[in-house]
């Protein structure tokens, strides 16, 4: 009696033990969010936690972009715009966030990272309508006038924005992925997740552990093939950020010609070919690697030195890699950027 006894003590000891662990795994999805490919990998042993967390990540994107794009008809970019000159307009708490940080970032650069380039849309097309023209002097200096991020105001306590003058309008391609991939962060860690990526056009966050790795992420080459890098950082809980002359141009008579606008000269910006910013929150870094590319190398990298968590990789237009103190170390350099016009 008692050896069976303890037979069916064991046997119930066996059944009763609970299931090994699941070992996490990647789960990703990706999807054309704010006019880029926008992805999303967590590291999970819940995938379907994780494809419910990654289903809320993509609706807020499109909720954002329902806001802020002057592509989607009424949005408040778009009442902004359509209201310059005549009345503040109500806008979502959303949209006041982000042109406060975009005053902010024009503050930072010297107002060269300006929300109101938008004014000079109609002469330079490198988003969808993208037409490979280069517009005449005459054309560029008769917009200047309306790009000065000094005409927008923001009135937090009524919820109202205003551009002042008819004709003036802002654009927020230079922020608002950034703020978005925020906001991903965010609904990632509220739902528990620890180890993940957040990668919006040229945003990209990671947070943890790449598995049981770090994540390595690299730098584009500015002139090299598609894929191709030069450098790469580990990186964790912390996001990356590059634009380049690379991204959206065109080459006319020998000159590249791309989307990076100097709001004083109405021109792309030619003091550097592409400009990597290493940041705590994705907004910072996203209207960073616009404005210090505008800045150029030598004032660029000295607002980046000045800047707390703030660090970066500049190309320049003679090719020189130009690295911040504080990734000095961290930073692999792979190879030279390719040198080519």
């Amino acid at each position: 009696m008692k050896f069976g006894t303890m037979v069916m003590l064991a046997a119930c000891a066996i059944a009763c033990r609970e299931p090994a662990p699941v070992a996490p795994r990647a789960v990703e999805q990706s999807r054309l969010a704010m006019g880029s490919q926008l992805r999303v990998l967590v590291w999970t042993s819940d995938e379907a936690a994780a494809a419910t967390a990654i289903d809320h990540v993509f609706r807020e994107f499109d909720r954002l972009e329902s806001l802020l794009s002057v592509w989607k008809p009424g949005s408040d970019a778009v009442r902004i715009n359509d209201a310059a000159g005549r009345e503040p307009v109500a806008v979502s708490r959303d949209t006041l966030a982000v042109l406060e940080a975009a005053a902010q970032a024009s503050d930072w650069t010297s107002g060269k990272f300006d929300i109101t380039f938008g004014a000079l849309a109609g002469v330079w097309k490198f988003d969808h309508d993208q037409d490979n023209t280069a517009p005449g002097q005459a054309a560029i200096a008769a917009r200047l006038p309306l790009v000065d991020y000094r005409l927008v105001e923001v009135n937090r306590a009524a919820g109202t924005a205003f551009v002042r003058t008819a004709g003036a309008r802002i654009h927020l391609g230079g922020i608002g992925k950034g703020y978005a991939v925020d906001h991903a962060v965010a609904i990632l860690r509220e739902r528990g997740f620890r180890d993940f990526l957040i990668q919006s056009g040229g945003d990209l966050y990671v947070a943890g552990r790449n598995g049981d790795a770090p994540w390595t992420l690299g730098i584009a080459d500015p002139r090299g093939a598609a894929g191709q890098t030069f450098a790469a950082v580990d990186l964790a809980d912390g996001t990356l950020s590059t634009s380049g002359d690379y991204e959206r141009f065109f080459i006319k008579d020998g000159v590249r010609y791309h989307h990076l606008i100097d709001p004083d000269s109405g021109r792309p910006a030619r003091g550097a070919r592409s400009v990597t910013i290493v940041a705590d929150r994705a907004l910072i870094a996203d209207v960073l690697s616009t404005g210090v590319f505008i800045l150029g190398p030598a004032d660029g990298m000295a607002l980046i030195e000045r800047l707390p968590q703030v660090e970066g990789v500049i190309v320049t237009a003679t090719n020189q890699v130009l690295v911040s103190s504080g990734l000095k170390g961290r930073l692999t350099l792979i190879a030279p950027p390719t040198d080519a016009p």
